[in-house]
């Protein structure tokens, strides 16, 4: 069977690292390939798939077109209009989204299970399942830290639907509260000389940035001695969800995590 990863640009991804490796520790002879398809692109992709293809990471910029092109959506994929996984089943196309139930592993991972506030810094798809995925973790009240406003609305509007307090915050406002827990989805140079500020102002820190490792905001949280879930906490559980989708098998997200790790050595 034939897997890949889509995206664009994806010869960063270390998802052929971590699949590959799940697939020798599970005794299958499949492959898994880096796929470069572009914004729009997606559905004339998926309409020509070959009958061994079993299945298809999706990355930027194409989740919401892999929740558009699914023939079946899981729930968290109704809800947020975003999917990073297709799984083919007789040519029918089911679209899932495990960075939702990933990130809420991460978290749990590293002790961070119940926190109430949160910040999140970028308001794109990401920033929307980690909406979600505060909401399932009881979260009351979030700030989404954006360049221009406008583009938090779809983020904004999982957690408002849910019942949670919103704000959204340009992000050169100043910090007012500390907050539980902070969620960086964007690039560091986006932070820029205000890691030490934000950190400062939380109590744990999520960095779903991973390359480079570590982070402006992982360093700053080290200095101040505050708790960091790394993007590559996220990225081994989200893969290994991936996984058990294509193969029915489960896989332990440290063998993925050190798979990911090794290859990001080499680069």
């Amino acid at each position: 069977m034939i897997c890949a990863v889509l995206g664009s640009p994806i010869a960063h991804s270390l998802s052929p690292a971590m699949h590959r490796a799940a697939y020798a520790e599970l005794g299958l002879d499949w492959g898994y390939e880096p796929v470069e398809v572009k914004a729009g692109e997606l559905a004339a992709f998926v309409g020509a798939l070959g009958d061994d293809v079993r299945g298809l990471s999706v990355t930027a910029p194409l989740k919401r077109e892999a929740a558009a092109v699914g023939h079946q959506r899981s729930e968290d994929v109704e809800t947020l209009g975003v999917a990073n996984t297709l799984i083919v089943d007789d040519g029918m196309l089911s679209a899932h989204n495990t960075d939702v139930t990933g990130a809420v592993a991460a978290l749990a991972e590293r002790e961070v299970r119940s926190p109430r506030t949160a910040r999140i810094l970028g308001g794109g798809a990401t920033a929307a399942s980690i909406a979600l995925t505060l909401v399932r973790l009881g979260v009351e009240e979030i700030d989404f830290i954006v360049r221009e406003p406008s583009r938090a609305a779809d983020a904004e509007a999982v957690a408002r639907g849910r019942g949670i307090v919103v704000h959204v915050r340009k992000i050169d406002e100043p910090l007012l509260d500390k907050v539980d827990l902070l969620v960086s989805t964007v690039p560091g140079e986006v932070i820029g000389s205000r890691s030490h500020e934000l950190v400062e102002a939380s109590r744990a820190v999520f960095d779903v940035v991973y390359d480079p490792w570590p982070t402006v905001l992982a360093r700053a949280a080290a200095d101040a001695h505050v708790p960091v879930v790394s993007g590559l906490d996220l990225l081994a559980h989200q893969a290994a969800l991936q996984v058990e989708l294509m193969t029915g098998s489960t896989i332990s997200p440290q063998l993925l995590r050190e798979a990911a790790l090794a290859a990001l050595q080499r680069r």
